[in-house]
């Protein structure tokens, strides 16, 4: 059940959708006890989200070697006008899912108030922390915006917004984070957003394309090693949170692409045979050497993957545009059929 319960924080006001803490905790180690009793041993990558994974992962966006971000934000600067002009006139959310810090998100609302729109913008996230820096960063740039946080899972937002506001949504979900889930997965999720939103509402997703190999291996193991610390942080929160014993120096991150399923794929490898006691599941884990723990699928689409994915699941694309270099894609989705949410 959804508890909103609304708040000040600063000069934005912030719709708290505030789980059970003990809820949480449950499922946290739950997931842990299944992904470490597991064979291979795997661990989902929504673990990855607490507050320094967040931080963490804002870091990655604004690497040499991460050019998603770049070629994203290259998209919204050349054409983001017409991604949105849809919307001329209206009065809008923007639901922006998994926001970071709102950069990009922010060149699509210039485009918005030069076409007139009346903007409120609503991040939805699961991490209060990347919730605070989206609606800061938000709020010093576009003073005269509505800004209205929901602290929450994304669906159970979108919903609690729909009943609350008469508003068309344009809900963003950037980042390709689709990718982050498998053929099936996606069509759940999006299938699920279908659900959630209005018959008017539109969604504006960002899809990843396959693209030369080398760029990929080096996007998922940057020199700098963020992503290697960002996956190696999973650990130190299960250290954190579940009383575990994890030593972060026998293990490192391995990230490859799997060429039959057009995903990368990342690992933390344990380098020596080595036990781990969780003292929250009251529970010790072994390892082999080089044994891998399985944290995150990234799959790439082609164009056509794209199209047949918005018709599998409910939706019907408008339009879409790619960077320069063909390797990024943001698709626009309008809602079709009859079975939308409300």
């Amino acid at each position: 059940m959804l508890s909103v319960v609304p708040c000040r924080l600063q000069k934005y006001t912030v719709l708290r959708a505030e789980p059970e803490e003990e809820e949480a905790d449950r499922q946290l180690s739950v997931d842990v006890l299944v992904g470490l009793s597991s064979e291979p041993k795997q661990l989902p990558s929504r673990l990855f989200y607490d507050d320094e994974g967040s931080r963490l992962f804002q870091k990655i966006c604004s690497l040499e070697d991460y050019y998603l971000s770049r070629c994203e934000l290259e998209i919204f600067v050349e054409h983001g006008r017409e991604l949105v002009a849809p919307l001329q006139g209206q009065a809008v959310n923007i639901v922006d899912l998994g926001a970071g810090d709102g950069h990009k998100s922010a060149v699509l609302i210039e485009h918005l108030i030069e076409l007139g729109v009346d903007v409120r913008y609503v991040p939805i996230d699961i991490s209060e922390g990347a919730l605070h820096v989206a609606t800061e960063s938000m709020s010093a740039r576009f003073p005269d915006v509505e800004i209205a946080g929901i602290l929450g899972e994304y669906f159970e937002g979108i919903r609690w917004l729909g009943e609350q506001s008469q508003r068309r949504n344009l809900v963003l979900f950037l980042g390709s984070n689709i990718g982050n889930f498998d053929r099936a997965q996606a069509r759940g999720l999006l299938r699920e957003l279908w659900m959630s939103m209005g018959a008017d509402d539109l969604a504006l997703i960002g899809f990843d394309l396959k693209k030369d190999i080398d760029k990929l291996m080096g996007a998922y193991n940057d020199r700098e090693g963020v992503t290697a610390a960002f996956n190696l942080n999973l650990l130190r929160r299960i250290n954190r949170e579940l009383g575990g014993d994890f030593d972060l120096d026998k293990f490192r991150h391995y990230g490859t692409y799997n060429a039959l399923s057009g995903a990368m794929e990342s690992y933390l490898i344990s380098l020596e045979a080595q036990t781990v006691r969780i003292e929250a599941l009251q529970q010790s884990f072994a390892f082999e050497p080089w044994e891998p723990i399985h944290t995150e699928y990234s799959y790439k689409y082609l164009e056509s993957d794209i199209e047949a994915l918005a018709s599998d699941t409910g939706f019907a694309p408008r339009s879409r545009f790619t960077d320069d270099n063909g390797m990024y894609c943001a698709s626009l989705w309008g809602v079709a059929g009859t079975g939308a949410g409300r």
